[in-house]
């Protein structure tokens, strides 16, 4: 087949973070798919069909790339972030391996971008530097005991925990019962991070107590970092953002 597609990660916002690999990408596709606010994200111009959907459609999203590349077009699915992450590499694969036999015959390759919680650590200092995971608070696509189950494993276990889409309009209790979940196993002074629309106009960053957080609001464009016991505070004076790190060490 001589269609192709590549799977690009726009970052976090700001045009100076995406990645010339993935400027080169967009500029050679002939189609442009993805959610709304994604697509939007990426310049018109002459030879480049876009392809805007909802949020809720990441198969149908991906199939539709798919089918294009068959019929011989070169194809551009965007992300936020990194497209790895919580994002369209994923469905793209899932399709692959559920579909026509053929399009695993495709050239399907990924662009990486700076997902949202590496944008919001280095804004702090260095939150993420010892060991930390990352957690999708959507249950759109696992149940919920699923993603309580996984939190509290890794609440345990003292790892930084990055919360992905923790709130939504559908779904407005999530982050209030994962914080709580939280506040049974680290301590109440515990750091956590509201970063939101890193890079972007709107950009605005908080460090919290745990015991704050949990009367603080948030968005789906908001990367919570919960720290772990071993995450520091640098204090700089008032009215400046501390800054935040995590030891690589542990104390013996």
């Amino acid at each position: 087949m001589t269609g192709s597609v590549t799977v690009i990660g726009l970052g976090p916002g700001d045009p100076d973070l995406l990645t010339r690999a993935a400027e080169a990408a967009l500029a050679r596709a002939q189609d442009l798919i993805g959610y709304i606010p994604y697509v939007a994200r990426v310049p018109e111009r002459p030879g480049l069909t876009r392809h805007a959907t909802d949020n809720r459609v990441e198969v149908d999203r991906a199939r539709h790339a798919l089918e294009l590349a068959a019929a011989g077009r070169h194809v551009a699915v965007v992300s936020g972030g990194d497209p790895g992450v919580f994002a369209m590499a994923a469905a793209v694969f899932e399709a692959v391996e559920a579909g026509d036999p053929l399009w695993r015959t495709l050239t399907i390759t990924v662009e990486p971008g700076i997902t949202a919680m590496l944008a919001a650590a280095a804004r702090l200092g260095a939150p993420l530097g010892g060991d930390f995971c990352a957690l999708s608070l959507s249950d759109n696509l696992k149940p919920w005991e699923v993603v309580t189950a996984r939190l509290e494993a890794v609440l345990r276990a003292d790892f930084v925990v990055s919360l992905y889409n923790p709130i939504s309009k559908a779904r407005p209790w999530q982050l209030g019962r994962a914080l709580a979940l939280t506040a049974e196993i680290r301590a109440p002074d515990t750091p956590v991070i509201f970063a939101r629309a890193v890079s972007r106009p709107d950009e605005a960053i908080r460090v919290l107590t745990l015991a704050e957080a949990r009367e603080t609001t948030a968005d789906m464009a908001t990367m919570v970092i919960i720290g772990a016991s071993g995450t520091r505070l640098i204090e700089r004076g008032d009215g400046v953002r501390p800054y935040v790190y995590t030891p690589r060490s542990v104390p013996a």
